[in-house]
């Protein structure tokens, strides 16, 4: 084949001509198309592979004609269009995945009732896995199983085609729309799956804040218990609205996840979002078998499972420095892996139940103290309740960093022997009856406080100056942390609101008033007793 010349990847857009909503009122009727013969996890896994094989042959065929097209207005014939259409490189030059053309939709659709649906759909996702080697051992095939609706499957199949993420040219690119699909569907079947659902999912303002306050520009970023991938997919929306689309490849992302079928999302989420990252080639345990053992990253986000008992515990492991963890939790286990993981300068975000903070069972508070010592802490966020619709277990935010000093050229605060302290638990407001959401003022005030207090350059005003807010936050010394018994909860630090000052003086005005009211009456009371006892002398008289 001839070479020849190919426009850069960044001047070719896929566009779509449906909206997001009207892609996600689609498809999540095709999900109520297989929700009553199978469980969530499972339609989950369905209809999320359907819809990544459903954009991939969109955008394949997106490129296709805008290629036919750039051929045309070259002049070649007809024998050469032909060849170069079946170009593997034209398409995978243009980050957009070759898909051979027995996987491409229209064909599948064409061919769904008389071949059998679930057979083409297995050997589809087989075809695009052989011929794209970052899909290896990532797509579903799971569709030609006897315990699959055969029937229902084709009205998914049809339903599904109603929705294009190609075509159009006045909207967001396909890549963004699918995006927004795929995060829309993660969401609601969390939801679906109660409780097991926040293995997979971390809501998104929660991970919105962990990536502002860390503000992961360039470098590498890991996430030890991935999930499918939300912390990275912000990672690059963050980079992408500060620095431009162009940037997200700034980052290496790395990751591990437990659980093969969430490891399977965080593959195809990933690759939506157009993030080349390495999450290893299978899943595993972190603490047993490390995917990154050599690993030493700018950035951690972190959404561990809180409180996980009978963890795969070595007491000899190198990552305790500061103890060995209980074998009855793993909350400072996943602390000291993420420590361990940091650079020089790096700096860490982790979700933890609210225990973390204060807890001195089986040692946890002798971990927490050589921590503390050690002067690895640089922040504690105490969350509002109901961020998580999966568990009710309060939540809180730990801020690890390596080096808490002014680091050279940047000249940040020297924040050394320092720990900020923020109470948010008043923030945030309810979506539903049961879910609490930050919201972006929220999100500004906490991240903004803590750019102020370490002296990093805030996207929103510039450099700004950090102040002790009662009720919200408060940077206390190393020494004020010991006297609180290394307890690190941030109602301890920040106080009250002057509000709630001024009230307690009210009350205590109050008190003493009725005091002296109460001590009057006593008074009265003896001289009324007094006056009986002499009334009834005389009548004994």
């Amino acid at each position: 084949m001839p070479p020849r010349q190919k426009k850069p990847v960044d001047q070719v857009e896929l566009f779509t001509a449906s909206t997001a909503k009207e892609i996600q009122a689609i498809l999540w009727k095709a999900a109520d198309k297989l929700r009553g013969s199978m469980d969530a996890a499972q339609y989950k896994e369905f209809v999320l592979g359907l819809i990544f094989l459903k954009y991939i042959s969109d955008a394949f065929d997106e490129r296709r004609e805008q290629l036919a097209k750039e051929l045309a207005d070259d002049g070649i014939s007809e024998d050469r269009l032909a060849e170069f259409l079946e170009d593997q490189d034209e398409y995978t030059g243009h980050n957009v995945f070759w898909v051979p053309e027995t996987a491409r939709w229209s064909w599948i659709a064409a061919n769904a009732k008389s071949k059998g649906v679930g057979l083409l759909l297995d050997e589809a996702m087989d075809v695009i896995m052989r011929a794209n080697p970052s899909l290896t051992a990532v797509l579903p095939k799971i569709f030609n199983r006897d315990n699959v609706d055969q029937k229902r499957l084709a009205e998914l199949v049809d339903l599904i085609s109603d929705a294009r993420f190609g075509g159009g040219s006045d909207a967001k690119p396909a890549q963004d729309v699918l995006g927004e699909v795929y995060e829309y569907f993660l969401g609601n079947f969390a939801r679906a799956e109660g409780k097991r659902g926040g293995e997979f999912y971390t809501p998104s303002s929660v991970v919105r804040l962990i990536v502002e306050i860390l503000e992961p520009y360039e470098g590498r970023v890991y996430d030890p218990a991935c999930g499918s991938g939300g912390m990275f997919v912000q990672a690059g929306k963050f980079i992408e609205a500060h620095r431009g689309r162009g940037h997200k490849s700034d980052i290496a992302v790395y990751g591990q996840e437990l659980n093969e079928r969430t490891w399977r999302l965080a593959k195809m989420n990933l690759a939506i979002h157009g993030i080349d990252g390495d999450l290893s080639s299978r899943w595993g345990d972190t603490f047993d078998q490390d995917r990154h053992p050599d690993l030493k990253a700018d950035f951690v986000m972190a959404n561990p499972p809180f409180n996980i008992k009978d963890w795969s515990r070595n007491e000899n492991d190198p990552r305790w420095k500061y103890g060995v963890p209980p074998k009855a939790n793993a909350n400072y286990a996943w602390l000291q892996h993420i420590l361990s993981k940091l650079g020089e300068r790096g700096t860490g975000g982790v979700v933890l139940a609210n225990g973390s903070m204060s807890s001195h069972q089986s040692g946890e508070g002798e971990i927490r103290r050589a921590m503390v010592d050690a002067d690895q802490v640089a922040c504690m966020v105490a969350l509002p309740s109901q961020l998580f619709r999966t568990t009710q277990i309060p939540a809180c935010l730990w801020f690890l960093a390596k080096d808490k000093g002014p680091q050279g050229p940047k000249r940040l605060a020297d924040r050394r022997g320092e720990i900020l302290f923020i109470d948010a638990r008043g923030l945030g407001e309810m979506i539903d009856r049961t879910e609490r959401d930050l919201t972006a003022a929220d999100l500004a005030k906490i991240a903004d406080t803590y750019h102020a207090w370490r002296g990093t350059q805030s996207a929103r005003e510039g450099r700004l100056s950090y102040e002790d807010e009662p009720g919200f936050c408060a940077s206390a010394e190393l020494e004020t942390v010991r006297e609180h018994g290394y307890v690190l909860t941030p109602g301890r630090y920040v106080g009250a609101v002057e509000v709630e000052e001024e009230r307690a003086e009210a009350v205590a005005e109050r008190i003493a008033k009725l005091t002296e009211e109460l001590y009057g009456l006593f008074d009265k009371s003896d001289e009324l007793a007094k006056t009986v006892r002499e009334q009834l002398g005389r009548v004994n008289v």
